[in-house]
């Protein structure tokens, strides 16, 4: 089991993300761009998880060679990062972005995919794995926080294309897994599966869960500079959530025994209303808005080791790339695309209270996805 040279890719990954979502619509802003124009470019990201995760998806199920394209992914990203440093219109970095995340939104879901092969039974320690990618997240905020109020904006695309060269350097070092390349026995036509009530409810879910942070993906930062807040505050408040979420994965095993996924589903997507309730209406209580952040911890940290143990029970064999895919497209791609999309619109028509009521109301449908039908006779 090779765990550090799992968690590498993790770290790299996620630290990533973690320079990207709280800092990339402020070096939008920085370069001149306008809110609604952030919106569109920052949906980009979402928006490639729609396609590339599945494509990339499908040829992992035919060919069971799943890190050799993790391996071309993570490489071609990094590669194609570097136009952004030769780009300055609206159009030109919306090529460069599409591309360049569309390589990078196809690595994560057949590493997930090759990480539960290597777990095999022991699914539920899928956390102590993927806890090292939100490590590896707050590291880079505090990091860029403090960057930012030094220096500004303009090392950010700097310490992005290192982390992304990481990620390719670590997934170098990952063997591969014999159980990532074994015939499936006995295989379930994809098809099929997607024709079961159950996982489209899930799938629902994912949907709407994803499509609620897409405000707070988009404009959290901006929302809150804006408000008086310091760069670095900014950063601190990011990592917040993430550390909440580190908190979280280290039990999360033992809750998922516990509880089981249904009712950890349900009780996330009831703390996102709550959370996307309180971060709109209280911008100008640090303390409110450190509360709202812990929340971090249900609705992405319980959320996702719940989904993606579902993911891991409805989709097996050959069908665990697309499942993964699947999930990561329709939740953070779909989702992720509509909310930022529509989080654009909102916020300059009507304003960062009512952005963030709107994505109080997409969770309150994921909540009801759930219940509506996600293993309601399997609660465990």
């Amino acid at each position: 089991m090779p765990y550090r040279r799992l968690s590498s890719f993790y770290f790299f990954y996620f630290a990533a993300l973690g320079a990207l979502v709280p800092f990339w619509g402020l070096y939008l802003q920085h370069r001149g761009f306008s809110v609604l124009a952030i919106g569109q470019l920052m949906a980009i990201f979402m928006a490639t998880k729609i396609l590339a995760p599945n494509l990339w998806g499908w040829i992992a199920d035919h060919t069971g060679r799943r890190l050799p394209l993790v391996r071309l992914a993570s490489l071609l990203a990094a590669v194609i990062f570097l136009g952004i440093f030769l780009v300055e219109g609206f159009w030109s970095t919306a090529l460069v972005m599409s591309l360049f995340s569309f390589f990078w939104n196809a690595a994560l879901p057949q590493m997930e995919a090759v990480t539960f092969n290597f777990l095999g039974t022991r699914a539920r320690r899928y956390a102590r794995i993927r806890l090292w990618g939100s490590i590896g997240f707050i590291l880079a905020v505090l990091l860029l926080g403090r960057i930012v109020e030094d220096a500004g904006t303009a090392l950010v695309p700097w310490l992005v294309l290192v982390l992304y060269v990481g990620i390719w350097l670590s997934s170098l070092t990952i063997p591969e897994c014999p159980a990532c390349t074994s015939p499936d026995r006995y295989p379930v036509p994809f098809l099929a599966l997607l024709r079961r009530p159950e996982i489209w409810a899930f799938l629902l879910s994912a949907f709407f869960m994803q499509a609620s942070h897409g405000a707070y993906y988009a404009f959290y930062s901006i929302y809150l500079t804006s408000a008086g807040y310091a760069s670095g505050t900014v950063g601190a408040l990011w990592a917040w959530g993430v550390l909440a979420e580190v908190l979280v994965f280290l039990v999360a095993h033992r809750l998922l025994e516990r509880f089981g996924a249904r009712r950890i589903l349900l009780a996330s997507l009831a703390l996102a209303i709550l959370r996307w309730l309180v971060t709109g209406a209280f911008v100008t209580s640090p303390a409110m808005q450190l509360a709202a952040q812990t929340l971090h911890a249900a609705t992405f940290g319980t959320f996702h080791v719940a989904a993606i143990f579902l993911v891991h029970q409805y989709f097996t064999g050959r069908a665990q790339c697309r499942g993964q895919a699947l999930y990561n497209s329709l939740g953070f791609g779909a989702g992720g695309a509509f909310g930022s999309l529509v989080s654009g619109f909102l916020w300059d028509e009507a304003g960062a209270l009512a952005t963030f009521g709107f994505s109080a109301g997409v969770a309150s449908l994921g909540w009801l996805a759930v219940w509506w039908r996600v293993d309601r006779e399997r609660p465990r």
